[in-house]
């Protein structure tokens, strides 16, 4: 029996589309089945300027990608092909659809970092540069060369970095945090200006985050902030010399080794307030939000003094008999462990009291 030719064709024509029918459905299911993933913890990184399909044969290699032209054409055919860099966490198990959506949406693996109040920009870098995940763009570079890398109008970085706990991905840079850092520093010191008392001993926001920096290191129990600040503040008012041993410490810089002398506390430098009258002229730390707002908010009174209880706080007074009598109770008999605000200032004798510029805090130990 003879076969017309039509109908060969069309038999051939059927048995085509009927293979490609149940080769796009095969090919439809492989791109959603989930597959064991073989890597070791889950994860898997885009390197940066990876194009998808270095990325498909790099799965492919690694067992986790069967058919990598096909995962590449399909993301080509709807216009996903443009993937992120970074690192990702993936499940147990994950289908070419699923790692297609994870290098789209760039969901990462987010990490965190906690920059503590009242350290110097010094203990930020350095605890940036312990995090592994986090590139090192600012080290060995001296305070003026991380100004200028990070490309801000300021003569001294020390202060100008909110302390905060802050997430990154795999590929951020210490750059990338302290400019985080720096912009919120920014926007809380505005604000919390913009809402300050009145009658302040400040011209400028930039004096009030120096006080500030100064009660962030003062502060040994929250509640005091406001107290301290008002000594301060009260003190500068009084044209009196503000003695805390914080400024003399981070005027000493690296040769302080844990102790204050009496020598120390008579060696001039920009930052000693024993030796000069008014602020220092940077910051000396890094300042929270309360350490700004207690700047700002002052606790009204008439205390020029306090002293360390040895637990953290401090017993304050207002006139020089009552804070000598403080002195001799809370520091008559000193302990190892006695302290006012970390880190502890130590001194071998006690120092003189005069009438007028008498040592606030007697936290020398």
């Amino acid at each position: 029996m003879n076969v017309s030719p039509v109908r060969i064709v069309f038999a051939i024509t059927l048995w085509l589309l009927l293979m490609m029918g149940a080769s796009a459905h095969y090919i439809w299911h492989w791109l959603q089945a989930p597959q064991t993933i073989s890597l070791e913890q889950d994860i898997y990184i885009v390197e940066r300027g990876a194009s998808l399909n270095s990325v498909a044969f790099d799965l492919h290699k690694q067992g986790m990608m069967r058919w990598p032209r096909v995962w590449v054409l399909y993301a080509r055919l709807l216009n996903l092909s443009n993937i992120k860099a970074g690192e990702y966490s993936l499940a147990e198990k994950e289908s070419p659809l699923s790692l297609l959506a994870r290098f789209q949406t760039g969901e990462q693996i987010q990490y965190h970092i906690t920059l503590v109040e009242g350290r110097t920009l010094k203990e930020f870098i350095d605890a940036l540069h312990s995090h592994q995940k986090l590139k090192k763009e600012l080290q060995d570079l001296n305070y003026q060369q991380i100004v200028e890398t990070l490309g801000l109008s300021i003569d001294h970085p020390e202060g100008y970095f909110f302390p905060d706990t802050y997430q990154f991905v795999s590929g951020d840079s210490d750059k990338d945090i302290l400019l985080r850092a720096h912009l919120k520093m920014n926007e809380v010191l505005h604000t919390e200006w913009q809402n300050r008392q009145g009658g302040l001993p400040y011209k400028t926001a930039y004096e009030a985050l120096v006080m500030a920096s100064i009660v962030e290191k003062e502060t040994g129990v929250a509640h005091e902030r406001r107290q301290i600040a008002g000594v301060f503040v009260r003190r500068l008012e009084e044209k009196m010399r503000l003695q805390t041993d914080p400024t003399v410490i981070y005027g000493m810089g690296d040769s302080y080794t844990g102790n204050i002398r009496r020598k120390d506390l008579k060696t001039p430098t920009p930052y000693n307030t024993y030796t000069n009258h008014g602020l220092p002229p940077t910051p000396i730390a890094m300042p929270g939000r309360e350490a700004i707002r207690a700047a700002l908010h002052p606790d009204y009174g008439d205390n020029l003094y306090f002293v360390a209880k040895g637990d953290g706080s401090h017993h304050f007074s207002s006139s020089l008999e009552e804070h000598e009598e403080a002195v001799q109770k809370y520091q008559r008999n000193r302990r190892s462990d006695y302290r006012s605000a970390p880190p502890p200032p130590v001194s071998p004798e006690p120092l003189p009291l005069d009438e007028k510029n008498s040592e606030v805090g007697a936290n020398n130990e």
